[in-house]
């Protein structure tokens, strides 16, 4: 605030609680330059929620001891960090390839929501289902067959050898090994084989995924694959 959002608070002040005036104009003045040194950087109002002359009712009506002006820092200090917390930094509309006016636009719009000219931008909430696909999302997916262009799933491939595996038999109409579970390791569909290191007495040290799946495993999963189309 201002000097003059300043005088205009104290005067407010004063009218609920007289201990605060000041009648030599010295003292005043002083008074004055104190409160706006400390207040300087405290907005009288915001649009979203803050009012200095609120805080200091407030305080005035519940507190017996004199206002002062931490009494309108602290909770100006509060309002500030809570709205921050609840703030969901979006997407600049900025070039992302510009770091300097990427950076900007985010620390502008964080200073904003800290001034309380601007709301939290709240986080999306992940929804579920058919209906909260995006058409254009959906239209785009059939497009491309996959969230996962098809150069980079080949340069993913040799940095997860289960996953490519699944994706070639699959492509080539055979069986999806990864579909059921493996009595061997205990893998659970979806999940790839892991191989064991044994121990002296036979315990378990350690385990580690395979590429390919146990052989047992695949049969299973073939003669699943034969049951269903057998039933198709």
């Amino acid at each position: 605030m201002d000097r003059r959002e300043t005088a205009a608070l104290l005067a407010y002040i004063g009218r609920l609680d007289p201990r605060t005036i000041r009648t030599d104009q010295g003292e005043a003045r002083d008074q004055l330059a104190q409160w706006h040194e400390l207040l300087g950087d405290v907005p009288m109002a915001t649009p979203h929620g803050w009012d200095a002359r609120v805080t200091a009712r407030q305080h005035i009506r519940i507190s017996p001891y004199q206002i002062l002006p931490a009494d309108l820092a602290r909770p100006w200090e509060s309002y500030r960090r809570d709205r921050l917390a609840r703030h969901s930094d979006p997407t600049p509309s900025a070039d992302p390839d510009d770091q300097a006016a990427w950076t900007a636009e985010l620390v502008g719009t964080r200073r904003a929501v800290a001034a309380g000219t601007v709301q939290p931008a709240q986080a999306r909430a992940i929804t579920t289902g058919r209906d909260g696909i995006d058409p254009r999302l959906e239209a785009r997916l059939r497009e491309v067959g996959s969230c996962i262009p098809p150069a980079a799933r080949a340069a993913l491939a040799p940095y997860r050898p289960a996953r490519a595996a699944r994706e070639m038999a699959v492509a080539l109409g055979q069986p999806d090994a990864l579909s059921v579970g493996c009595e061997w390791c205990k893998a659970q569909p979806g999940e790839p084989c892991r191989r064991r290191r044994i121990g002296p007495d036979n315990g378990v040290l350690s385990t580690a995924p395979r590429a390919t799946p146990h052989p047992g495993r695949l049969h299973r999963a073939t003669v699943q694959q034969a049951q269903q189309t057998a039933m198709a």
